[in-house]
């Protein structure tokens, strides 16, 4: 059922299309295109026309129901061929400009091709593009000119919903997971006499917000300690409407009176009379706009001592924020964990009679609903009316979710939320947004920053934003603030790192992308469409013979890939009107395919992958790039021409500079972020930098070398200039990262004031804070890092009066207090210490810090409270730690938390979406960080019958292999005690030696090569009984991620394996330091081991009655070592 909601979509994103190419138009009239007067006429001509059309398809959808949905539907589609086409024209006039502009050789090198050569007749193509407008509008006044009115699109969406339901009527036996939120909110009602109090209750459509705010009102109607009670939704409704249904509530009888006759002032009146001195409890479910709460509030009375509350839920924060007064509470809606999921999704799929039977493997749906309640009930629902356990799969629901979701009955609610999230949104430009993220497979996680950048090169927002246009921030932020997508990485001054869309909004998002051919997806089959403007490749297996023919992919505009594409797509120099080239994920893209990318005249974005050892030398030549991403490459040098590209605002990676040359004129270059620069010292080095004046953000680091002079003068005059303040009101942000060592520490304090930055990273060996720290003007967030932060540093950071952020991260903190009225303006703090047992934190006195929103403790060793008094910081907001802190010392910041005025709430230090403290069952992979990220991994669930296994930890900068499976020994290393352990934490002494059939063990290195001669003993483990009960145990206790090893039970008659058995490498390799040392066992100090390795190959176990021996080899060592005990 092809809806006219569907329609009215299409028909607003296209009129983005358009309205994004009307200028262009207006730009290519220029005098600078040299057009003839006629051609210029026709290009207005074209303008209008654009601009008349969509207008009046506008209005025709606004008005007219679903009659005519064929119709408007190929009126559509002509339309969009028109701004296609008129777009090609344009695009394919710039690229000529530009490629006249490049020297002769080049041009011969890079030739138009025929097809762009046609186009650029342009009297006759203007001539063509008028005529097809001119056919358009009059094929639209043929068949659409006389239809009659029909109801509203809104009124065809009421009249085709279903019944209304009252949530009130909810049954607690069909709820899940939620009865500590309802604790938490019955706490917040029943406190002690006070004010009035407003609870926000917000999230996402389908969390359970309103399910959780009937249950907590019918709570307390029940208990009667409210004399008067109104629930009322609010969706849709005016303010008027709204305040009637509130009156109604409270005393029927008045309602008649003023329904329809008063106006908003008059209702409020009448309500604060019903509500004078009595304890009242008001639930507005569902408001939507800020205007509605303003018009609404001074309806409910604050008087003193009744303790009143008002409880309200809606999809958008700042609505939430809105609502609440310093007095209130708002609590932010969770995603079900996979547990609760699970017992969700079977208890609706699965009918009474077969709640024994088997349950079906939920895997592929689960993944689908994200934890959204509403997804959950629905695909059950739909899952038991197909007549299971008869119906369909779940992986065949999951195939044609799509299909269901757009035309099945059972999901219209779920289809309303979507199409409800994404018509709210107020412009195309944001519509055009959110739609972008069906070019990221679903799970993504997707780089915040990159993301903005990609919507700026794809025209979609603008740096100067317009009354249509917004900028990239405020876009972000405005779907981020309705929910719609999430953040998954928060860095410690609450700036969103990377985010995803959820499951079935994900879902939602990449169909209505490709339905509008906005986005077109390469997966393992082959798509055929005509006109292909964004082209995303996920994991394509497609031959170079089923890919799209020249013609279509000469037209791709953005091109993405994930994992490993045909050489067809590879081949760069047919996408010559390519605007963005992201390859961070690609695999197997090699030198030799980029060197066509500098064909490609029109890139404003390009990523390069993990395989890329070098830019192209006429990487120059690309002269309207914004972007150059070279993090995930192996690029170690640029060219100092690079620097001087017109339009390059950003490069990031991590390189040399290679010929340093003089920069032509000073201001030349436009770079903003230079992120960043490895520099051993070298004379002249940082010379350019004196022509680069546009600089926001600088990342160096600062590396020794022995042929270098270890000179600094020239990096310390370079910072000088970047930091100077002129003086200059509104200067903006300016960002400095650097990574030194203590030769470099007399050039930072050799730098002098007057100086201004925002953000300051310092990573080194420091013993006092530089004085140029202290004069800073506008700094705002100060991360240090260092291996011991001394007294000293630590009192001279309490004179920073404007700092808001601060990180500190060191092995271990000397004593110290911050006194009363230190860091007046701070609103988050963080520690991030390595020491194994109890770090030292500071004290804190009562008045510092009177803003602190976010206290941040992420220290491994961390327990219980450590001497501080959270209820010193008055209107503390949260408290942070570090996930694998043991569950007593949780619980007493939980409860030091309760006893808090303010209720912080307490967290664990991955910032994603956990309703508890154990997470999802998935192993989380490594990816690349910035120097202000949280990354600490949360638990992680085992799959049954995994025992054993080996795991890394990153602690921030160390990294951790320890056993799981508690009756199997893994190979370890740790960086606390500086030196690698083979441990085995389960492991029973006293059992006999006897050994498991380990079936696959691999550890691989990134390269070093280590030697330790440390005491070795042998794998010996205790025979197993119950392998779910060991698996079970190792979730509770372990921290950190982890790869679960497959196990062989051995023969419980022997408890053995056989001799010589070859235990082989597995496909995935995981990272650890090589490094070997001492294991637990009876006999573990009678053998030594001094091993060399890079990885280990195979692992050989054997066994007589004299000793048992695990041969190790390898690539690498030399020679092979045999770890032997008696």
């Amino acid at each position: 059922m092809l809806d006219l909601q569907a329609k009215r979509m299409e028909a607003a994103l296209l009129g983005g299309l358009i309205r994004a190419v009307v200028p262009k138009l207006l730009s290519l009239a220029d005098e600078k295109y040299k057009l003839q007067k006629g051609v210029k006429r026709g290009i207005k001509f074209l303008d209008k026309e654009l601009r008349m059309i969509i207008g009046s398809i506008d209005d025709e959808l606004s008005e007219q129901a679903d009659d005519h949905g064929a119709v408007s539907g190929l009126l559509i589609e002509d339309l969009r061929e028109l701004a296609f086409g008129i777009e090609d024209f344009l695009d394919s006039v710039r690229y000529h400009a530009i490629w006249k502009q490049q020297p002769a050789s080049f041009r011969k090198i890079v030739r138009l091709p025929k097809k762009m050569l046609a186009s650029l007749q342009f009297a006759g193509e203007v001539q063509r593009l008028k005529k097809l407008a001119m056919e358009v509008y009059e094929r639209k006044k043929r068949y659409t000119g006389h239809a009659q009115q029909q109801p509203s699109a809104a009124a065809w969406m009421d009249e085709s919903s279903s019944p209304v339901f009252d949530p009130r009527n909810i049954c607690d036996t069909d709820l899940v997971g939620i009865d500590g939120l309802r604790a938490d909110l019955l706490e917040q009602l029943s406190e002690a006499k006070g004010q009035l109090k407003v609870i926000a209750i917000v999230g996402f459509c389908g969390l359970g917000k309103t399910a959780l705010a009937a249950q907590v009102y019918n709570r307390e109607i029940g208990d009667r300690r409210f004399e008067k009670h109104a629930w009322v939704c609010a969706a849709g409704k005016q303010p008027t409407e709204v305040l009637t249904q509130v009156l109604g509530e409270l005393n029927a009888d008045s309602a008649g009176s003023s329904q329809g006759t008063s106006k908003d002032r008059q209702l409020c009146e009448d309500i604060r009379k019903q509500l004078h001195n009595k304890r009242y409890l008001i639930v507005i479910d569902d408001i939507q706009t800020e205007v509605l709460w303003r018009n609404i509030k001074s309806a409910f009375p604050d008087d003193n001592d009744v303790s009143s509350r008002v409880v309200v839920t809606t999809t958008i924060q700042s609505i939430a924020n809105a609502c609440s007064s310093s007095e209130s509470y708002v609590h932010k809606m969770r995603r079900l964990d996979e547990e609760c999921s699970k017992q969700l999704f079977s208890f609706k799929a699965c009918p009474n009679e077969y709640s024994c039977y088997k349950q079906p493997d939920s895997a592929a749906i689960l993944k689908k609903c994200g934890g959204q309640p509403l997804a959950l009930v629905t695909i059950g629902e739909f899952l038991q009316t197909q007549g299971w356990p008869k119906g369909p799969s779940c992986e065949d629901i999951c195939s044609k979710l799509h299909y269901h979701l757009k035309n099945d009955r059972t999901f219209e609610a779920m289809r309303r939320v979507l199409i409800r999230n994404y018509t709210s949104l107020p412009n195309h430009a944001l519509k055009a947004c959110l739609l972008y993220f069906g070019m990221f497979p679903c799970d993504y996680q997707i780089k915040r920053k990159s993301l903005l950048r990609l919507w700026l090169a794809e025209g979609f927002v603008e740096l100067q934003p317009s009354t249509s246009t917004p900028d990239p921030a405020t876009a972000f932020d405005a779907l981020k603030d309705r929910n719609i997508i999430e953040p998954i990485y928060v860095s410690n001054n609450e700036t969103v790192k990377t985010c995803q869309t959820y499951g079935m909004m994900h879902e939602f998002i990449t169909h209505m992308s490709i339905s509008q051919k906005f986005v077109t997806l390469l997966c393992d089959e082959m798509n055929n469409d005509k006109y292909v403007r964004r082209l995303s490749v996920h994991k394509s297996t497609a031959t170079d013979g089923n890919n799209s023919d020249c013609n279509a992919l000469s037209l791709v505009r953005s091109l993405t890939v994930f994992g490993k594409p045909s050489e067809a797509i590879l081949d760069f120099s047919k996408y010559r009107l390519l605007r963005v080239l992201d390859l961070e994920k690609c695999d197997d893209l090699k030198d030799t395919h980029v060197k066509n990318i500098c064909s490609l005249l029109l890139l404003k974005y390009l990523s390069l992958g993990k395989n890329i050892t070098k830019l192209p030398k006429d990487i120059s030549k690309l002269t309207v790039l914004e972007t150059l991403d070279l993090r995930q490459s192996m690029v170690a040098e640029v060219r100092a021409e690079v620097f001087l590209m017109p339009c390059l605002l950003h490069l990031f990676g991590k390189f040399m500079v290679l010929d340093a040359v003089d920069f032509p004129s000073q201001g030349r270059s436009v770079l903003q972020t230079l992120a960043g620069l490895i520099t051993d010292g070298r004379q002249g080095y940082f010379n350019f930098m004196d022509y680069m004046t546009k600089l926001r953000k600088v990342k160096v680091w600062c590396v020794s070398s022995a042929g270098a002079s270890g000179n600094w003068t020239d990096l310390q005059k370079a910072i000088q200039k970047f930091i100077h303040d002129k003086n200059v009101a509104n200067i903006g942000d300016r960002s400095l990262s650097l990574h030194f060592d203590k030769s470099f520490i007399d050039s930072l304090n050799s730098l002098k004031e007057p100086c201004y930055l925002s953000s300051l990273k310092l990573h080194g060996e420091l013993d006092a804070l530089p004085q140029f720290v202290i004069s800073l003007r506008g700094l705002k967030e100060l991360c240090l890092t260092s291996v011991k932060c001394t007294k000293g540093l630590l009192e001279a950071l309490t004179l920073l009066s404007n700092l808001k952020y601060l990180k500190l991260i060191a092995d271990d903190l000397e004593k110290f207090t911050i006194k009363d009225k230190a860091f007046p303006s701070l609103l988050c703090l963080c520690f991030v210490l390595q020491h194994p047992t109890h770090p030292t934190l500071p004290t804190i006195q009562e008045g510092s810090m009177p803003f602190l929103n976010t206290l941040q403790l992420l220290c491994k060793g961390l327990h219980g409270l450590c001497g501080i008094k959270i209820e010193y910081l008055k209107v503390l907001k949260e408290v942070i730690l570090d996930d694998r802190v043991d569950s007593d010392t949780w619980g007493e910041w939980e409860e030091a938390a309760k006893e808090h005025p303010n209720k912080p709430k307490v967290l664990p230090s991955k910032i994603a979406d956990t309703s508890k403290r154990e997470p999802k069952a998935e192993i989380s992979k490594r990816k690349p960080t910035e120097d202000s990220d949280v990354l600490v991994p949360t638990r992680i669930k085992f799959t049954e019958n995994s025992v054993a296994s080996v795991g890394s930890v990153q602690d921030t900068g160390s990294s951790r292999i320890v056993n799981q499976g508690y009756s199997v020994a893994s190979m370890g290393s740790t960086q606390d005690t500086g030196s690698s352990m083979l441990v085995n934490q389960g492991l029973d002494s006293s059992a006999q030696p006897k050994i498991h059939n380990i079936r696959a063990v691999q550890a691989s290195s990134d390269g070093g090569s280590y030697s330790s001669s440390n005491h070795m003993g042998v794998f010996e483990v205790p025979p197993m009984t119950n392998l779910s009960e060991t698996a079970s145990k190792a979730e509770s206790e372990h921290a950190g991620n982890c790869v679960p090893v497959e196990l062989t039970k051995v023969d419980s008659a022997n408890n053995s394996v056989s001799p010589n058995e070859t235990i082989e490498q597995t496909d995935t390799p995981i990272p650890v330091n090589q490094k070997l040392g001492s294991s637990y066992g009876p006999n573990s100090q009678n053998s030594f081991a001094d091993i060399q390795n890079h990885a280990f190959k195979s692992m050989e176990v054997s066994e007589d009655s004299v000793s048992t021996e695990l041969s190790i080899t390898g690539h690498g060592m030399v020679p092979s070592h045999t770890l032997q005990g008696c």
